[in-house]
């Protein structure tokens, strides 16, 4: 059942690598920004260029702190006296809220936002923290937004509220159960034969999960752009961005005032808003998806490591709209 009290948005940024979905999360992030909004923006790419796309310089990008290196205070803060939950190590990215845990608002101060998030040309941002050398050959990119899956897992986003995260390029995004957690899914994407098949990938994975996904085209040149996507993707196509004097100077490192965006792109940006505006939330199907890939993933391996039947964690008698509806800010219940 949905529920339009107290409804924020949260919206994934997802496409095929080179589609330019970093460039229009950015550009929605500082045209959202532009408004005054509130809102969240996480960078969950390996390649880590949001920052740089709303406009911080290469030091002040490396200079970030991650999500990734700071997983420990995430988890503990979250936890809060949740009685599931014995201890921190118990805790997985899949890991529920129940009553006990903190919840995570877009707008607060917390430890968490104090030690990973900072602000960028208005927008503020946290960043999971690139693949490092230490990484090569012994790790998996999707440990490193686990943070991001957890934080999600536990936030209660309020009335005109945004929590905008870019996605790892492709159908990388369905190697957890991250592509459940969001409200619209933006698909960037390219009028190519490639870029067409990831849409179709995607929307194969995304089908059985009442994920919502609207195609924005990119690099549309012509009409015959514009008719081929119109053809291959019919009525999710939602609107589209042509080719841009704005955004080839930001390539150039030249980020220049939203205001500055073309006018009929920056039209495609409010149609966007629109969407994501009019979304209802739906509290239960959220907190069930988040049951259902957490049960997953402790029969798949998080029990082994953990030593724990981590189905005890879940709260049967929780769900984070409940939170919402009451205003509570953290220790739910």
């Amino acid at each position: 059942m949905k529920t339009d009290i107290n409804v924020g948005v949260k919206i994934a940024f997802v496409g095929k690598g080179g589609s330019g979905k970093t460039t229009l999360a950015s550009l929605f992030l500082r045209h959202l920004g532009a408004a005054a909004r509130p809102v969240l923006a996480v960078d969950a790419d390996i390649n880590q260029h949001l920052a740089g796309a709303l406009g911080a310089s290469e030091p002040e990008t490396v200079a970030l702190p991650t999500l990734g290196e700071n997983l420990p205070l995430i988890k503990n803060y979250l936890r809060g006296d949740n009685p599931r939950i014995a201890s921190v190590d118990e805790m997985v990215k899949t890991t529920p809220a129940g009553r006990g845990s903190r919840v995570l608002r877009v707008v607060e101060d917390n430890p968490i936002y104090d030690a990973c998030v900072r602000e960028i040309d208005g927008v503020r941002l946290a960043v999971t923290g690139p693949f490092g050398e230490d990484d090569l050959g012994v790790a998996c990119y999707h440990s490193k937004v686990g943070a991001v899956e957890l934080m999600l897992n536990h936030m209660v986003d309020g009335s005109g509220e945004y929590i905008v995260v870019d996605m790892t390029a492709g159908a990388d995004s369905f190697a957890s159960g991250l592509f459940t957690r969001f409200d619209v899914t933006f698909l960037v994407c390219e009028p190519t034969v490639r870029s067409i098949g990831v849409y179709r990938q995607y929307l194969g994975y995304a089908k059985d999960f009442g994920v919502k996904v609207a195609v924005v085209g990119n690099k549309i040149s012509d009409d015959d752009d514009l008719a081929f996507l119109r053809d291959q993707v019919g009525e999710d196509l939602l609107t589209w961005v042509t080719r841009s004097g704005h955004v080839r100077a930001a390539e150039r490192g030249e980020v220049r005032p939203i205001d500055a965006f073309e006018p009929e792109n920056r039209e495609a940006l409010r149609t966007m808003q629109t969407l994501v505006d009019s979304t209802g939330k739906d509290w239960q199907r959220y907190q069930d998806q988040a049951v259902e890939f957490h049960l997953r993933n402790a029969h798949a391996w998080a029990n082994e490591r953990t030593g724990r039947d981590l189905a005890e964690q879940i709260d049967p008698e929780f769900t984070l709209g409940a939170v919402a509806l009451a205003g509570s800010a953290v220790n739910a219940g």
